[in-house]
């Protein structure tokens, strides 16, 4: 194609391309704002303006790079998640606008539950942070952990704390063996809940690109909801929430571990925007 100067020939070009490759058209405005580090309004009000050769051929090379299937979010290294901006890379799992929708009720619940807003809080399986630093920005006054498996996540959280200005405890360790030592009000998990059989399903941006100890669960996806329901019981104040992020699949399943664990718990399974389940919430009193 020819090379435009023009940003708007340049975005319609980048878009028609995506399209023949069977990509989301919108990604080339994405990657076209990231380039010239402008906002949406910044760059319709430049839409006419030139580009210089060297911006555009950075530009171009991360239109071809996600059209070969690696997530736009690896190519700019940002993702927004409840209106923060958090840093990502083939470390940690992408955010995803569902796990928004965990925090959502966790905050309701959190209002009720502990009305002085200084909960203490842990986040299992923190991978880029998202759920504990977001807890801590919305819940200044609370005591946030997390914890995960992977060092280099970890690496990436502590990155998001730091730039967010979130002052969170990050453990290494499995699960919630870091945390045992104490007791806590909120706990929270986004654990790796895809079974092994779906794997050929998944999106080639997802399969290929992030990390599968963040997306893959033996036992059908169930075997850390199992694990974390005989951990946590010895580990919850009164009152207290449990949240999980689950498969869309997994409602029942989860509900009964919970369930189970929590006999004197109100268990509830809430669905995300699109109808499914996608929450598993146990309050103890």
């Amino acid at each position: 194609m020819t090379k435009s100067r023009r940003l708007f020939e340049a975005l319609n070009g980048a878009s028609s391309f995506l399209k023949s490759k069977g990509r989301e058209e919108a990604v080339a405005r994405i990657l076209l704002q990231h380039e010239l580090g402008l906002s949406h309004a910044g760059l319709l009000s430049a839409m006419r303006d030139e580009m210089d050769e060297a911006a555009f051929e950075r530009f171009w090379c991360k239109v071809e790079q996600h059209a070969t299937g690696i997530p736009v979010q690896h190519l700019t290294g940002t993702e927004e998640f409840y209106g923060r901006t958090f840093e990502v890379n083939e470390d940690v799992l992408i955010p995803r606008p569902e796990t928004e929708e965990l925090v959502e009720e966790t905050l309701k619940l959190a209002a009720e539950l502990f009305p002085d807003n200084s909960p203490s809080i842990a986040d299992i399986g923190t991978g880029s942070g998202i759920i504990a630093i977001t807890m801590k920005c919305e819940l200044p006054g609370s005591r946030v952990t997390a914890t995960d498996i992977s060092e280099k996540a970890l690496a990436m959280a502590k990155r998001n704390a730091e730039q967010l200005g979130a002052k969170v405890d990050f453990q290494l360790g499995d699960l919630a063996e870091p945390i045992r030592d104490r007791k806590w009000d909120i706990v929270l998990s986004n654990p790796p809940y895809i079974a092994h059989e779906e794997a050929a399903d998944l999106a080639v941006t997802v399969h290929d690109y992030e990390p599968h100890s963040a997306l893959f669960a033996d036992n059908n996806g169930l075997a850390l909801y199992e694990k974390m329901a005989e951990q946590l019981p010895p580990l919850l104040n009164k009152p207290g929430i449990i949240g999980f992020e689950i498969g869309y699949q997994q409602g029942a399943a989860v509900e009964s571990l919970l369930k189970t664990a929590f006999p004197d718990g109100k268990v509830y399974i809430k669905k995300d925007i699109n109808s499914n389940d996608r929450m598993a919430f146990c309050i103890i009193r």
